[in-house]
């Protein structure tokens, strides 16, 4: 079994962040990093940043590209199908049965505040990854001089307010940065020569 191992342990450890993914995407990327980088060790930081750029540029479902980049690194093609079915079976059955369940107990007093009480632990945990995401980014652009660290804060700074204040949609946003990170490397490059 030792040759498997790695396969098994991925398994085991994307069907519990599935078990736990209550409350929306953030919580479920919050558990991916804290299993891949904290506790198994899979993928540094900036890896494991990396690769959710990678998903963003990308259209589907985020969660599921970056489980099956984790799972790649692991264990590679196999990896990356374990990982995709570890992460999708409990959420699916869950679903599955909270959706049938869901009719019969959705005016319950108790069921309506617990339901009212996920959105702002949600929001709480999101601010928690946004921080762990960003820190190593940030370090990064600080050890590569002023300039570097005035791009990646430009994109940290104008990313929420062109969605929220002047309405630019989420891909032009992303396309963007990534087009305004281009420039900048450049500008980078001129001014170390």
């Amino acid at each position: 079994m030792q040759p498997n191992a790695p396969i098994w342990n991925l398994l085991r450890q994307f069907v519990a962040i599935g078990l736990q993914s209550f409350g929306g995407g953030a919580t479920t990327l919050y558990l991916m990093r804290r299993v891949s980088v904290e506790e198994q060790h899979w993928l540094t930081d900036t890896e494991y940043t990396a690769f959710w750029g990678m998903v963003q540029i990308a259209p589907g479902i985020n969660l599921l590209g970056q489980s099956v980049l984790i799972g790649h690194k692991v264990a590679g093609l196999r990896g990356s199908l374990v990982a995709l079915a570890g992460l999708l079976l409990p959420s699916t059955v869950l679903t599955v049965s909270i959706t049938a369940g869901y009719a019969v107990i959705r005016t319950n007093p108790l069921v309506m505040a617990a339901v009212h009480a996920i959105i702002p632990a949600t929001v709480g945990i999101g601010g928690v990854l946004a921080y762990q995401m960003l820190s190593p980014v940030l370090r990064a652009s600080r050890s590569e001089g002023v300039r570097s660290l005035v791009i990646s804060s430009t994109v940290v700074i104008a990313a929420p307010l062109l969605l929220m204040v002047v309405g630019v949609p989420a891909v032009v946003v992303l396309w963007g940065a990534g087009v305004w990170c281009a420039i900048g490397a450049v500008w980078m490059r001129r001014g170390a020569v």
